[in-house]
């Protein structure tokens, strides 16, 4: 995939993607994204979300996800995607009324409402990118800053996010490993996306599930991968990936040992 950055990747357009692409990602800022053709999934946990040419979405930050971009209708994929710093969004929400809390469940709705006011800004913005590689660093600010009047206009809902400025705190480990396990990240990641250090995260990890995080994850990943294989019928190409193993070799060997047969053989 080949993307074009601008101003240190505050605004920056996804090439195009002429097949299935994937990947799992945390960002540090809020992401808004809208679509020019093709299609996009957000998986966080269990909870999907589908996109489509002409929808804008949202990005938390801080959120694990994992991300699919795709052709569609004979179309590649292309996205504008524009990264909005903090000190940026505390100027611009200054001032400015802010919902508590979103009357949807931001875990399973994070798309904003389709707007012509939208559809016609992105488009002028594409515009840039078609004629140069940069959108001159003076003007980055203020396209950020029409972004957001915009947004805040034609869905209020999203400033409960993007005008909410407090630390991740510590949430419930339990209810977050049963629905990101499948995730591959290294323990100081889940830790930190828990609102624990590493010390506390192993500790309270061993408390609950009476095991080291490394031991369960494993036996989650496999119970996982063993499903998919038996019951949906899936490839262990198609697996290995969605079950949270870094590669195909990897998760062969660690299902041999645990099972006494190939993943391969399960759906032969």
């Amino acid at each position: 995939m080949n993307i074009k950055e601008t101003h240190k990747g505050r605004v920056f357009l996804s090439g195009t993607v002429e097949k299935n692409y994937t990947w799992e990602h945390i960002s540090p800022q809020h992401i808004i994204v809208f679509i020019y053709s093709g299609a996009m999934t957000l998986s966080y946990g269990q909870h999907v979300l589908n996109f489509h040419s002409g929808d804008t979405l949202l990005v938390p930050k801080n959120q694990l996800i994992r991300v699919i971009k795709k052709p569609e209708g004979n179309k590649p994929f292309e996205a504008v995607s524009m990264l909005l710093p903090e000190e940026e969004l505390r100027k611009f929400y200054a001032g400015r009324s802010v919902l508590e809390n979103w009357d949807e469940n931001v875990a399973k709705q994070r798309p904003i409402h389709s707007h012509h006011l939208l559809t016609s800004y992105f488009g002028s913005l594409f515009s840039y990118f078609d004629k140069q590689d940069e959108i001159p660093s003076s003007l980055v600010a203020i396209k950020i800053h029409e972004a957001l009047t915009i947004i805040d206009e034609v869905d209020k809902r999203v400033s409960s996010i993007l005008g909410t400025f407090s630390e991740i705190g510590k949430i419930d480990l339990k209810k977050y490993m049963e629905e990101h396990f499948m995730y591959n990240l290294p323990l100081e990641r889940f830790a930190f996306l828990t609102g624990r250090s590493l010390t506390t995260f192993k500790s309270d990890f061993k408390k609950i599930y009476k095991t080291t995080p490394g031991k369960w994850l494993t036996k989650k990943r496999l119970d996982l991968a063993y499903y998919k294989l038996t019951t949906e019928k899936q490839k262990a190409t198609e697996v290995y990936l969605a079950s949270g193993f870094e590669n195909l070799s990897h998760f062969s060997f660690a299902f041999k040992k645990a099972y006494g047969a190939s993943p391969r053989s399960m759906n032969q």
